[in-house]
C-alpha cells in the first residue's frame, strides 16, 4: 500500500488486526513437509499436494533445484474413481513399495486412526491394506518389507504382503478394558508415545506392550450440538489413583506364541526397541515416583527369552524419559541421555553397565537426531549458547571433533537423510520467519528450500516491535526474560504491562525463535500502547538441573515468586505504569496467572487464564506425580498452591476461559474453582468453548478467543 506525494511515493504502514493473524492466515509460515530420505543416501522424496491431488516426487540432494521426478502422480493414486490425498508416507525397506497413510482422524494429542493403501513401484498397483478393518492406526513395515503390522480395535494385526492373507496376533482387546500395541491416553500424553510395538531385525518377531486398563477410573466428557449431547468415556488416572497394568511381550510369528516379559517391581514400561543386528530388544522400565529408572536386555535369539538388567539410575528428584536413544550396530552399546552431572549430554552406556560421556559442559544437549553409517559421529541439537538458542551439532563417538553445523544463536531444527550425510535445516530468530535449507552433513548450504520471503514481504508493510532479550536478577536467581515495547515508544509516558508466561517444566516461552501467531498478537498489542513481557521462571528448561529441579515438591511456588519479582523490576522503570500490569498464560501458564491473581493479587491487575490447572490432584497421575509425588504423600505441595485455596485474596479482574470437551486439563478444573469464587463472594469473568479440546481451535475459535482476550485487556489494563 502507497499514496502519492508530488513526485514522492511513501508507503503507508498498515494496521495489525486480530482478523488478519487468526481468522485470515495473513502470517503463517510455509514450511517443508513429506522429506523423506531414500537408503541410497543421495536422493529423497517429497510430498507435493495440488488441486489435482496428492504426488511424490524424488530429488537428488546435490543438485537439488526444487523440481524433481515423479514417483507416484496424482493420477496413480486414485482408488474405486476416486483420488486419494496422502497425510503421510514410508517406504518398505527394498523400497520398492509404499504405505500411504490417508484420512487421518485424530483421537487425542499424538493418536489418530487412519486408511492405509499399499502402492507397489513396480506394478503401480495401489490396494487398501485392510478393507475390513479401515479405521486403523500405527502401521509399519516389517524390515524385511514383506509383512505390515497395524493396530485395530485396540487388537495387534499383521498382513503378509506376499500371501495377502492376515493374521490377527491378540484377540483380547475391548475398550476402556485392554489395549494391545498402542498405549492408554496417560502414556500418550505423558510418555510421548503410541506405538507400543516393534519388529525384530529380522521380522520374525515382534514385541508389543498390554495395558489392561480395567481399574482405571474413567472419565465423561459431554458433547453438545444435539437434542440429547453425546457422551465419550475414557480412563484417565488422576494423581494418586491406580494406573493401567502394563506387561511386555514378544511374539513369535514362526511358532505363533506369545510370551510374556518378567521384570523386577516397576509401574511404567516407557520405552521398547529392537538391535538393529541381532534379535535383542532394549526395554526401560520406570517406578511409580519416576527416579528409577532401569534398563533391560531381552536375549531371544534362543526359544527362551534370556532377561539381563544392565543399567540403573536413580535420582532425588526425577528422571525424565526422551527419544535420545540410539542403539549402535555392534549391537553391545546404546546412546543415551542424562542428566546425571547436572546437565543433559550425551553418554555411550555398554550391556556391561559402564557409562562414558560423549558431550561434556554446563550446557544442555536437547535433540539426537542419530549416527552416520561408520557408527562413528553423532548427530544433535544443544543449548550451548545459553537457554533461549538451539544449536545444531556433531561429534565422534569419542567426544572429539565437536562441529557446529548451524548458527549457534537462533533456533535452529534439523531433518537428517538416511546415513546422515544431508539435513534439512529450519532457522529462525525471534524476529525473523524460519528459512530452511538443504545443507551436507558439514553444514554446507547446498539449496535454500523455504526462505518465507512473502511472508518476510508482508511483515515489511507493518512497523514492528523488537523483541529484546534481557535477564530477571533476585536472590541470586537468574532467570531469562524478553520484553516488546510499542514502536512510538515514549520514556516519558507511562505504559502498562501485559506479560505473557508458561512457566511449567518442558516447555520455554523465553526462546529466540520465531513466534508465530502468537508473536503477531503480541505485535498487536504494542500498537495499542501496550509493553509485552514474558520469562522463564525457576523450573523451565535447558539451564541444566539445578533450575528446572528447583521446584520439585511444590509446583507454582517458586515461579510465582519471579513472576512477582519480574512485576517488581518492571515497577522500578520509570516509563512503567505499576498499577496496569496484567498476566496471561495458558495450560500451565493458566495455572500461573491464576495463582499470580490470588496468591499474588498484590502485584497484578487483571489475569486471563486459559484452559488452566487449578489443582493438581485433578490431572493425570505420570506428569503430576513426577514433580509432586502423590497427593496422599505431599498434601501441603498440592493445597498450598492451588488458586482454589487463594480465591479470597482476588481483588483484580479475572477472566477464565475453558473449552468443555477438553481431555487433557479436564473442564472440571474451571468449575472447581468457580464453585470456590462463588462461595467467596468474588465476581469474575468466564467464557466456555462447546466442544473444544485443550487447543481451543477450529473455524473461528482462536479468531474469537483472541478479540475477547483483547477485549478484556483493553477494558481491564
Amino acid at each position: 500500500m502507497y499514496v502519492l506525494f508530488g513526485a514522492q511515493m511513501i508507503f503507508a504502514q498498515q494496521q495489525l488486526t486480530i482478523e488478519k493473524i487468526w481468522k485470515n492466515g495473513e502470517f503463517a509460515e510455509k514450511g517443508v513437509s513429506g522429506f523423506n530420505g531414500l537408503k541410497n543416501g543421495e536422493e529423497f522424496t517429497k510430498l507435493n499436494q495440488d488441486p489435482k491431488g496428492s504426488s511424490i516426487t524424488i530429488h537428488n540432494y546435490k543438485n537439488y533445484k526444487g523440481e524433481g521426478k515423479n514417483l507416484i502422480s496424482s493420477e496413480q493414486l486414485i482408488y474405486l474413481g476416486k483420488p486419494i490425498k496422502i497425510d503421510d508416507y514410508s517406504f518398505s525397506a527394498d523400497e520398492s513399495k509404499l504405505l500411504l497413510l490417508t484420512n487421518k482422524k485424530p483421537i487425542y494429542r499424538r493418536s489418530f486412526t487412519a486408511n492405509y493403501f499399499i502402492y507397489d513401484l513396480k506394478t503401480q498397483l495401489l490396494s487398501p491394506l485392510d478393507s475390513l478393518r479401515s479405521e486403523s492406526t500405527l502401521a509399519s513395515f516389517s524390515p524385511d518389507g514383506q509383512k505390515i503390522a497395524y493396530i485395530f480395535k485396540n487388537n495387534l494385526f499383521i498382513k503378509d504382503l506376499i500371501s495377502k492373507s492376515i493374521t490377527q496376533i491378540t484377540y483380547d482387546g475391548k475398550n476402556n478394558e485392554i489395549i494391545n500395541g498402542t498405549t492408554d491416553w496417560v502414556y500418550e500424553e505423558e510418555f510421548a508415545i503410541t506405538k507400543a510395538y516393534d519388529w525384530s531385525f529380522d521380522s520374525k518377531k515382534i514385541a508389543f506392550l498390554r495395558f489392561d486398563e480395567s481399574q482405571v477410573k474413567q472419565f465423561n466428557i459431554d458433547y453438545f450440538g444435539k437434542n440429547y449431547p453425546s457422551i465419550q468415556t475414557y480412563k484417565y488416572p488422576k494423581a494418586g489413583e491406580s494406573n493401567s497394568k502394563v506387561v511386555a511381550f514378544v511374539h513369535d510369528l514362526i511358532n505363533m506364541k506369545s510370551t510374556s516379559i518378567t521384570l523386577n517391581e516397576y509401574e511404567y514400561i516407557p520405552r521398547l526397541k529392537w538391535a538393529i543386528n541381532s534379535n535383542n530388544l532394549i526395554l526401560l522400565t520406570l517406578n511409580r515416583h519416576q527416579n528409577n529408572l532401569m534398563f533391560y536386555k531381552i536375549d531371544a535369539n534362543k526359544n527362551e527369552l534370556k532377561i539381563t538388567p544392565f543399567y540403573n539410575e536413580t535420582s532425588e528428584t526425577y528422571i525424565e524419559i526422551d527419544d535420545n536413544l540410539i542403539i549402535l550396530p555392534n549391537d553391545k552399546e546404546i546412546i543415551r541421555t542424562s542428566e546425571i552431572s547436572g546437565y543433559k549430554h550425551i553418554y555411550k552406556l555398554n550391556f556391561n553397565g559402564k557409562q562414558t560421556p560423549v558431550t561434556k559442559g554446563n550446557y544442555d544437549v536437547i535433540d539426537v537426531y542419530g549416527i552416520d553409517n561408520d557408527a562413528t559421529t553423532i548427530f544433535y541439537s544443544a543449548a550451548e549458547k545459553g537457554a533461549i538458542n538451539k544449536g545444531i551439532y556433531s561429534i565422534r563417538l569419542n567426544g572429539k571433533d565437536k562441529k557446529a553445523l548451524s548458527n549457534e544463536f537462533g533456533t535452529n531444527d534439523a531433518q537428517f537423510a538416511k546415513g546422515m550425510n544431508y539435513f534439512v535445516l529450519e532457522s529462525s530468530d525471534a524476529n525473523t520467519p524460519s528459512t530452511f535449507e538443504l545443507k551436507t552433513r558439514n553444514g554446507k548450504t547446498i539449496s535454500i528450500m523455504e526462505d518465507n520471503n512473502n511472508l518476510k514481504t508482508i511483515l515489511k508493510n507493518y512497523t514492528l516491535s523488537k523483541k529484546v532479550f534481557y535477564q530477571v536478577k533476585h536472590d541470586g536467581i537468574i532467570n531469562n526474560a524478553w520484553i516488546m515495547k510499542p514502536v512510538n515508544f515514549d520514556s516519558t509516558k507511562k505504559h502498562p504491562v501485559f506479560m505473557h508466561v508458561y512457566g511449567g517444566p518442558g516447555h520455554n516461552t523465553v526462546v529466540n525463535g520465531w513466534g508465530g501467531n502468537d508473536y503477531m498478537f503480541h505485535q498487536f498489542l504494542t500498537e495499542q500502547g501496550y509493553i509485552v513481557v514474558s520469562i522463564d521462571p525457576r523450573g523451565t528448561q535447558f539451564n541444566g538441573v539445578k533450575h528446572k529441579k528447583a521446584t520439585y515438591l511444590q509446583m507454582g511456588k517458586l515461579e510465582l515468586d519471579d513472576f512477582i519479582a519480574t512485576a517488581k523490576d518492571l515497577k522500578k522503570r520509570s516509563y512503567i505504569d505499576s498499577t496496569r500490569i496484567g498476566i496471561q498464560g495458558w495450560s500451565y501458564g493458566g495455572f500461573m496467572s491464576s495463582l499470580a491473581i490470588t496468591k499474588g493479587a498484590n502485584h497484578f491487575k487483571t489475569a486471563i487464564a486459559v484452559a488452566p490447572v487449578t489443582n493438581w490432584r485433578y490431572y493425570d497421575n505420570i506428569y503430576t506425580e513426577r514433580f509432586m509425588r502423590t497427593p496422599q504423600e505431599n498434601q501441603s505441595g498440592y493445597d498450598d498452591n492451588s488458586p482454589i485455596k487463594h480465591v479470597k485474596n482476588l481483588k483484580g479482574k479475572y477472566l477464565l476461559i475453558h473449552g468443555t470437551a477438553d481431555d487433557n486439563v479436564h473442564f472440571q478444573n474451571a468449575m472447581e474453582l468457580t464453585t470456590a469464587l462463588i462461595n467467596a463472594n468474588i465476581q469474575f469473568e468466564q467464557f466456555s468453548y462447546p466442544n473444544k479440546n485443550h487447543g481451543i481451535y477450529g473455524g473461528n475459535t482462536r479468531n474469537h478467543l483472541y478479540q475477547m482476550m483483547y477485549n478484556f485487556i483493553s477494558k481491564n489494563l
